[in-house]
């Protein structure tokens, strides 16, 4: 795809201005756990066995350290909202890369020649040395 550099750049910062507004972020994956606990007389061992919960637990992984934290009921639509924008911050990383990329490409000399080097091949160098 052949884009202009300021073009590049306005979508870059877009990109930046993004991620700005994105507010708190939380990586991780959300689970839902059912307990079965050790009364012998409860309805968690009854036929068809109710067990408790749900509970919800956040697994992530932090600086190589896999962690777990139970998330109260109350706390849900904010850890979503976090676990959201974490995954929208990693989209738009992506695509800030993916840009700039492709700019830092474009203000190569040799893509602006067209893809030609300006350093001759290997063998000239090597007899200009001789």
């Amino acid at each position: 795809m052949n884009r202009r550099p300021s073009s590049l750049e306005a979508r870059i910062e877009t990109v930046k201005q993004a991620i700005i507004r994105l507010g708190d972020l939380r990586p991780g994956k959300l689970s839902q756990q059912y307990n079965v606990c050790g009364k012998a007389d409860c309805r968690c061992k009854a036929d068809p066995p109710q067990k408790h919960g749900p509970y919800y637990q956040l697994s992530f992984t932090r600086s190589g350290k896999s962690s777990t934290q139970f998330v109260r009921q109350e706390d849900l639509a904010v850890v979503r909202q976090q676990l959201k924008n974490y995954q929208r911050l990693r989209e738009l990383i992506d695509r800030w890369i993916t840009l700039g990329m492709e700019l830092s490409r474009l203000k190569l000399p040799s893509a602006r020649l067209g893809g030609v080097s300006r350093k001759p091949p290997r063998a000239q160098r090597v007899a200009k040395r001789r």
